[in-house]
């Protein structure tokens, strides 16, 4: 077993916080920092962009990047200008997207389904440096092919939670992103869905499994807020959710969703979150206690 400890940063902030949050979040010792792309705020690529910029070691998470909103070849090369400028250090996330807000800029689809079936091997070839050419309901290209490919392909992962999608995601996808308020027991869940695709495509090799978990550090009131941005997020409660605490409290919740079966479990900020700084010191305290957990 072993996981990845990560944070996010929540577009609740406004992108003249990323920068400071940036740099906190890689003196803290934090591996990866990951970005949204909700609509209408920050922009995940250019935001992407600039935390590479700013650091010399964070990785970077997007998750996710709505696949209506982008073209697949747009989408492959803002990915491949990133990977090539920042080798290894861009983690690419599609998704469906908010289905109202899709449907607010006349982009949502009738089968999202199809669109990830299409998009998600297209969007893997191109980085791949192949020439593409295909038709499809959603994804239509005429022998394109990337200049400037990666020298390295990264992963792509997509985000699912309904059975088919994450079905999908282990036959088209590297990994699966599994957004906040998801257990441990769903996690096993979803992974064991997308391993079954993953076999019924004939593609080998591990699938990976990103989840989200709301945390928050501190004392009595930790656990409160936790819960009340659950609640926000129409979450039922469930005792395996409350991540508050000290560090090595969090860090124990963190072990059980890695023992569940995540491969990076990122955690998430309230949205009430005062000290972000403080907040990205202690996921990267959570992160040593856990991989001195696993070393025990």
């Amino acid at each position: 077993m072993s996981v990845t400890v990560g944070a996010i940063f929540i577009p609740d902030f406004p992108p003249e916080d990323l920068r400071g949050a940036a740099l906190a979040a890689e003196e803290a010792g934090v591996a990866e920092l990951w970005l949204w792309e909700d609509c209408f705020r920050e922009s995940a690529f250019a935001a992407a962009s600039a935390v590479l910029a700013w650091t010399s070691t964070l990785r970077v998470g997007i998750g996710v990047a709505p696949m209506p909103l982008r073209n697949v070849a747009l989408t492959a090369m803002e990915i491949a200008t990133l990977e090539r400028m920042f080798p290894g250090r861009l983690i690419p996330g599609v998704g469906h997207g908010v289905l109202p807000w899709m449907a607010q800029v006349g982009a949502r689809v009738a089968s999202p389904l199809t669109l990830m079936r299409e998009y998600v091997p297209v969007l893997r070839e191109l980085l791949a440096g192949a020439a593409v050419s295909t038709t499809g309901r959603y994804v239509t290209l005429d022998e394109v092919t990337l200049d400037w490919p990666p020298a390295s392909p990264p992963v792509v992962l997509a985000a699912g939670e309904g059975p088919k999608t994450v079905r999908l995601t282990g036959e088209v996808a590297d990994g699966t992103i599994l957004p906040a308020g998801s257990t441990p027991e769903r996690v096993s869940r979803t992974l064991a869905l997308a391993r079954e695709g993953r076999a019924a495509a004939g593609r080998d090799g591990d699938h990976e499994l990103v989840v989200f978990v709301i945390a928050a550090f501190g004392q009595d009131d930790a656990r409160a807020r936790v819960r009340t941005d659950l609640q926000r997020w129409e979450t039922e409660p469930d005792p395996s959710l409350d991540v508050a605490g000290s560090p090595a409290r969090v860090a124990d919740a963190v072990l059980r969703f890695a023992r569940a079966g995540a491969t990076s479990v990122i955690l998430q900020p309230t949205g009430d979150e005062s000290d972000l700084g403080a907040f990205y010191s202690g996921v990267g305290e959570v992160s040593r206690l856990v991989a001195a957990g696993e070393e025990a």
